[in-house]
């Protein structure tokens, strides 16, 4: 299969990796660039574990602080994997999305053992801190990256999209997929869609693209990479 990867630089680096030990072919499209912020070391003391709900979450933090002895929750796989590659040496993880990484959260922390840190991206604060201090915990959130959005395909994956040399796109997240709709209506590409399928990690992600029409619309089994890759053998 053909397949356009639309994650940030580093993230679709690693996506295509597993792609082409597939036996797939893969064209990256990077939709979100992702720009850390600069600032002061982090404040970690009486932290109790920090929560990271991407792996750019990770990423952003081994940016700002030293300390590798922190422990590490994080809302998947990969974002837990990153963070053990940055020398991060007690990670877990809660295997699915914010609302899981909060359950795992409340079942295996307490309030009172100390704060929890959010390491925040501008578009990832979500309801997490909400639901945690509901449950008395002090969450402190900050955030320490930013996901900008493209303005354009690359010209390679413009010209693919626009010869239907595209059998599957791959959309990690609803704001990619919204962005990916709307520079496609943009760039008069919208009719070729139609050869390609949607490969969708959630239906949120799905639902973003229901301004256009593909040839199918899939969404994974699990909000995880290895869900969303098991569909491109369906």
């Amino acid at each position: 299969m053909r397949v356009l990867v639309t994650r940030p630089h580093d993230d679709a680096a690693e996506t295509a990796a597993k792609l082409k030990a597939l036996g797939h072919e893969v064209l990256i499209a990077p939709l979100l660039e992702i720009q850390f912020r600069a600032g002061a070391e982090l404040a970690l003391d009486g932290v109790q574990a920090v929560l990271i709900t991407s792996a750019n979450g990770i990423r952003a933090l081994a940016r700002r602080t030293n300390r590798r002895d922190v422990d590490i929750l994080g809302v998947g796989a990969q974002s837990a994997e990153t963070a053990r590659q940055l020398g991060f040496a007690c990670v877990n993880h809660a295997d699915g999305d914010a609302e899981a990484l909060a359950n795992l959260a409340i079942a295996t922390l307490k309030p009172e053992n100390g704060a929890l840190f959010h390491a925040a991206g501008a578009e990832t604060r979500g309801r997490l801190a909400e639901t945690l201090q509901a449950q008395g915990f002090d969450v402190r959130s900050e955030t320490l990256y930013d996901a900008v959005a493209a303005r354009a395909l690359p010209s390679t994956a413009q010209a693919a999209l626009a010869q239907g040399a595209i059998d599957a796109a791959l959309f990690f997240s609803p704001r990619t997929a919204q962005i990916f709709a709307e520079i496609v209506a943009r760039e008069g590409l919208a009719e070729s869609c139609r050869a390609l399928s949607a490969v969708c990690i959630s239906r949120a992600a799905a639902d973003a693209l229901q301004s256009l029409s593909f040839r199918a619309v899939q969404t994974a089994s699990h909000p995880d990479q290895a869900a969303l890759l098991a569909l491109l053998k369906t």
